[in-house]
């Protein structure tokens, strides 16, 4: 039998019902977070005329945000748990619109990146927090439904950010397009006001080292990853902060073995289940992301205009938009969620698997089934790795499990991206012989004239390898993620 309908929830029947606003709320949070994410990107070019920056100061802007995001969620997730879960949200959803006033007001790119870190952490404690108040507010298929539309919000906000944020760069300028978003962030810390306030009981003070050396370790291991395509593996910039980003990350987990109120309780990773739809999350993040953002390069330099990218890149992020919903509601009606991981999965490592066949002479033709393929993965596993993962931990740790979740997917956006251009970068250089042409080529700038040929089919050569490494990865990742969740499913019927 599956977990989903013998694992009893660890939470009691509820004695007060949420306020009508407490979904509305989260997910208006959600969506707002993750059109942050997406849309910020559009905002560069205008940005850069604007603010005039040197060096690589105005790819922080997008980096800084992703990296605070990361390194933040865990600890506010945990620190929710103990505070309450509603004042985290509240007091993220007003650092999240600071930072955005901040950054409309900021006449410089330093400023700039300063600013948007302060709205990163804040969108990691309206996602952990959020996602902790949907937890302890609902149970059931209610809370399965909750985390399921939590999914398609997200999906909503990853594909519409762009395109909405275009438009009111268009119509306001970019700083009045920070203005706006300040003003639903206000909006939304408004309306959390009216939702229930919840803790866990008996908990502890806040795990301040724990919580220090965390955001250290990840920010030093993200460092390194995002600046060692540029800088060189054998910099000794990237040297040391890899090392003292690992040495951290060793003193961290020592820390939370020994405190008595750890930011990372060592019993949640332990538990076999919620680290398998965990791992599951992060496998369809990395099977996901570099498509995303990638192949649009990839398509226009094969000669299609960056319409005619973006449409076809619908076929990747549509089916997130229904997907949730669609899995969830067969979930609620029986169907087994870990069957249905294992569908999304496999769809995931097929259609990267298949990307490795792109040929730039028929693009389109040749990405339209596997977009679709990873797009419906993507989608299905958004609408219930939260609530199984949830439905696996004490009430007590709902906020911690949520922060971790997303740390995750924070995580995994960041790192995705750099090991996925490090390694098209470095491919390219191998067949090119030229660093510098490698990255103009992998930007989608072919050397004009006859040598546009041979850029492109070493784009197509290195994209190949890069898609191959990718789907054997969430292979790889894949069976870990069914062994644990099997294991977890057995440790559940027979507890020891």
């Amino acid at each position: 039998m599956d977990s989903t309908t013998t694992h009893p929830s660890p939470h009691p029947a509820a004695v007060e019902r949420p306020s009508p606003l407490t979904l509305p709320v989260v997910l208006g949070g959600v969506v707002l977070a993750a059109m942050s994410i997406s849309g910020t990107a559009v905002a560069l070019p205008s940005m850069g005329r604007d603010l005039d920056p040197s060096g690589s100061a105005l790819n922080w802007v997008v980096a800084g945000y992703n990296l605070a995001f990361a390194a933040m969620t865990l600890v506010a997730g945990s620190a929710a748990d103990r505070v309450g879960r509603r004042r985290v949200f509240i007091l993220a959803a007003l650092v999240f619109a600071a930072g955005f006033l901040a950054t409309a007001l900021s006449p410089a790119v330093l400023l700039t990146d300063v600013a948007r870190i302060v709205s990163g952490a804040g969108c990691a404690g309206i996602m952990a927090a959020g996602g902790g108040i949907l937890a302890s507010s609902y149970h059931g298929a209610a809370r399965n439904r909750a985390f399921a539309l939590m999914g398609t919000m997200a999906g909503i906000g990853i594909a519409v950010g762009p395109t909405l944020s275009g438009v009111l760069i268009t119509a306001t300028g970019w700083r009045g397009s920070f203005a706006i978003f300040t003003v639903i962030g206000l909006l939304v810390a408004l309306g959390a006001t009216r939702a229930r306030e919840s803790r866990a009981s008996g908990a502890g003070p806040i795990d301040w080292a724990g919580s220090v050396l965390f955001i250290t370790a990840l920010t030093l291991l993200m460092f390194t990853l995002l600046e060692a395509p540029a800088l060189g593996w054998t910099h000794p910039v990237i040297l040391v902060t890899g090392l003292a980003g690992l040495i951290t990350l060793m003193s961290f987990g020592v820390v939370q073995r020994r405190g008595a109120a750890p930011v990372l309780a060592p019993s949640l990773v332990a538990n076999r289940g919620f680290l398998g739809w965990s791992l599951a999350t992060l496998t369809t993040s990395i099977g996901f992301l570099g498509v995303l953002v990638f192949l649009p390069t990839y398509l226009q330099a094969a000669g299609l205009s960056p319409a005619a990218a973006g449409a076809a890149m619908l076929l990747l992020t549509a089916p997130v938009l229904v997907m949730p919903l669609v899995a969830v509601t067969l979930v609620n009606k029986g169907i087994s969620a870990r069957l249905l991981i294992m569908v999304a999965l496999a769809l995931v490592v097929a259609g990267n698997l298949w990307l490795t066949a792109l040929n730039a002479d028929h693009a389109i033709s040749a990405v339209a089934a596997p977009l679709v393929m990873i797009g419906v993965g993507m989608g299905a596993s958004f609408g219930i790795t939260d609530g199984q993962a949830m439905a696996l931990v004490p009430a007590d740790a709902v906020g911690m499990a949520a922060g971790f979740l997303n740390t995750l997917r924070g995580a995994a956006e960041a790192l995705v991206i750099a090991a996925f251009s490090a390694s098209l970068i470095g491919l390219l250089a191998a067949r090119l012989g030229d660093p510098d042409r490698a990255a103009a080529v992998s930007a989608g700038r072919l050397t004009p004239g006859a040598q546009a040929t041979a850029d492109l089919d070493a784009f197509t050569w290195s994209w190949h390898l890069t898609q191959l490494g990718v789907a054997l990865l969430c292979l790889m990742l894949s069976i870990a993620v069914a062994a644990l969740i099997h294991r977890g499913a057995a440790s559940s019927r027979h507890p020891a």
